[in-house]
């Protein structure tokens, strides 16, 4: 279970945010992104003494501010059904499929793609100087 795929389970329920500086934030979550910023709605903000409390209508938080995210039972129980629904599924999707290359068109070798230049191998300088060399 990947943190973002649970992350992004929890959207519309209740979370907890407490940030590095000790500051909490309670609130619904309304999006994320993949670098774990996070907006909430309906929040209360929590200063990190404790002694002081706001009512916010919605508010940003960074990613790499956060410490730690306490998400409900409810969305671990969503996630762990959802993983076992798309292993029920077989084999279908996942990557590549097609051996090592995983787009198609086979893994490197002579099709011009797969190696980039000074790696050895196929390149057309080398063939071509060998070429001249035999028409002499």
């Amino acid at each position: 279970m990947l943190p973002l795929s649970l992350l992004n389970a929890a959207v519309g329920y209740p979370i907890l945010v407490e940030l590095k500086n000790g500051e909490t934030y309670n609130g619904h979550l309304e999006k994320c992104d993949n670098f774990m910023n996070i907006s909430l709605r309906e929040v209360i903000q929590t200063a990190s003494d404790g002694d002081r409390f706001w009512r916010l209508v919605e508010t940003y938080i960074r990613g790499n501010t956060i410490k730690y995210l306490r998400i409900p039972d409810a969305v671990f129980d969503k996630v762990k059904e959802d993983m076992l629904k798309n292993r029920g599924m077989g084999n279908r999707g996942g990557r590549g499929g097609r051996g090592r290359g995983g787009r198609g068109g086979g893994g490197g070798g002579h099709d011009g793609r797969g190696r980039g230049r000074g790696r050895g191998g196929h390149n057309n300088y080398s063939s071509n100087r060998n070429q001249r060399n035999d028409a002499e």
